[in-house]
């Protein structure tokens, strides 16, 4: 009984006919997947994102519309400097990242390879035995090859999603830069901010340790104007200021371990390496500007690495439809083998030579259509997801920059009339001792004026390290900082010393610290 089937070229004309058709009625139009170069699935298109033509301060004359790589440097502190450069060579988090970069570009690798010949195998089969008493054996040695054609383009849309993936692993390195860079910054005047406010603390604690031999003398000596009311309130005052010494040295020692853990390193006493900070009534952040420089808000698209990994993400997601939408077509492969057999069957003569064998293929997931638009519904609903998350990742970028810029300008105004409420209560204090020491006021306006001029000096303290604090949270919003790393070929790692016995330094311009690696234990 003979079998009738339909010639080669007719089975490939209906295969041919029912792919444009899929084509015509499926996701993608038959227009469109030669418009996006015999790929099916949406070409990348960058999202629309919500931005201001300027910021609300733009026509403040301390607002310039400019940027600056090496915002750090604005403080012109070298101890700053020298943190900023030591977190970028030592801090593990950066390491951890780049790592992932290393990975992306592997996984972008292994993309790339499917483009070739995605089976090769050198195969051996050798087989010996009896048949009805005959020798019978089969060898065979071959290599074999079989690649998938890309006719709808899943392979390369799997490229571009681990290109887009790729570039975003870079701008999670740069994230995490900008944030180590602002947050050495933020602990580095948290830090000079505590020793300020330590340094006027000890410095009333004197003042009213003086006040306070003062009245025990005078209510010693029996003048009645001097009870043990005042001898109590000059002691409580006393107390009250001595109290905040060990609350400061408690903030003063979290910054000290927080900046260690930035610059990759074990706890360490900094002081020893940072020095003891600026002299008493001066600004916690030397040369702190009362400038910054912003930009637009259009350039937080290019300059926040945040923002631009939302952004690689949409397109990485973008890729996955095409990829998602190939599996409604069939797929086109071709395996070859090329080898030397060797047989022999039930005794007749033995035969040998070289094995070449062509086998064109295809396989289509027909029972499965419902699973698979699903998943092509899936990613398209991922991919929104996104798009959405990277807009609402430019609003915040926005409202992140406008709010340290205006504490930024709003601080200075604060700081100049802390500092004229401060020179105010430091005379009225002198002008009030002079006057209790005569007898011509009574000691409790003396106390109001100490408690005074605590409170004036430790807030004036704690704004003048709010410029400073504003004005690294502005740059950190813009995400300035990254730049850092394209001034080195590579990043550097940590070198690989024990912790030294001996104090290091305490010159600024000299500083050493101990090394990022932790001493090796056996």
């Amino acid at each position: 009984m003979s079998r009738s089937r339909l010639p080669p070229w007719m089975t490939l004309a209906v295969l041919s006919g029912a792919v444009l058709f899929l084509c015509g009625c499926g996701i993608t139009g038959p227009w469109e997947y030669i418009r996006n170069g015999f790929k099916v699935g949406p070409n990348y298109c960058k999202p629309p994102a919500p931005v201001a033509a300027e910021w609300i301060q733009a026509h403040n004359a301390d607002v310039q519309q400019r940027h600056i790589h090496d915002w750090w440097t604005v403080f012109q502190d070298e101890t700053l400097n020298f943190l900023i450069r030591t977190a970028y060579e030592q801090n593990p988090n950066l390491r951890v990242l780049s790592t992932r970069i290393l990975q992306a570009r592997a996984q972008r690798g292994i993309a790339a390879g499917n483009l070739f010949s995605q089976t090769q195998q050198l195969q051996g089969l050798y087989a010996n035995g009896t048949a009805n008493g005959q020798s019978t054996y089969f060898d065979f040695t071959g290599f074999n090859l079989g690649w998938e054609i890309d006719f709808w383009g899943r392979i390369r849309r799997g490229i571009e999603s681990a290109n887009a993936n790729l570039d975003a692993s870079v701008e999670n390195y740069d994230d995490a830069l900008v944030t180590l860079l602002a947050d050495v910054a933020t602990n580095y005047v948290q830090y000079r901010i505590a020793q300020q406010r330590i340094k006027i603390a000890r410095a009333n604690v004197r003042i009213q340790e003086e006040i306070l031999a003062l009245v025990e003398q005078q209510e010693k000596v029996g003048i009645q104007r001097v009870t043990k009311l005042d001898v109590n309130q000059a002691r409580t005052v006393l107390e009250q200021t001595r109290a905040m010494i060990p609350s400061l040295e408690i903030t003063l020692g979290q910054a000290n371990d927080t900046l260690c853990t930035l610059l990759g390193m074990p706890p360490y006493d900094l002081e020893r390496s940072l020095g003891p900070g600026p002299e008493l009534g001066e600004s916690p952040m030397p040369n702190t500007p009362n400038w910054v420089a912003v930009g637009i808000p259009a350039d937080l698209l290019r300059r926040r690495p945040d923002v631009r990994s939302a952004e690689r993400q949409v397109a990485a997601q973008s890729a996955q439809i095409g990829i998602a939408e190939a599996d409604l077509y069939p797929t086109l492969a071709v395996n070859g083998i090329l080898g030397y057999d060797a047989i022999s069957l039930f005794g007749m003569p033995p035969s040998s030579g070289f094995l070449g064998l062509v086998t064109p293929t295809f396989r289509w997931k027909i029972l499965q259509y419902g699973r698979i638009i699903n998943n092509v519904r899936y990613q398209q609903a991922r991919l929104y997801e996104l798009i959405a998350a990277y807009q609402n990742k430019v609003l915040t970028a926005a409202r992140e920059v406008q709010i340290p810029l205006r504490g930024f300008l709003r601080s200075q105004e604060q700081a100049e009339d802390l500092a004229h409420a401060v020179e105010a209560a430091r005379a009225a204090l002198q002008i009030g001792r002079e006057q209790f020491r005569v007898g011509t006021i009574p000691f409790n306006t003396v106390f109001n004026l100490e408690t005074a001029q605590v409170q004036q000096q430790d807030q004036l303290a704690i704004a003048r390290g709010s410029i400073a604090l504003y004005l690294i949270n502005v740059y950190r919003a813009l995400g300035g900082g990254w730049e850092i790393r394209l001034q080195d070929a590579s990043c550097r790692m940590a070198p690989t010393a024990p912790l030294p016995a001996s104090a290091p330094k305490a010159t600024p311009s000299e500083m050493e610290l101990p090394p990022a690696s932790p001493v090796e234990t056996k």
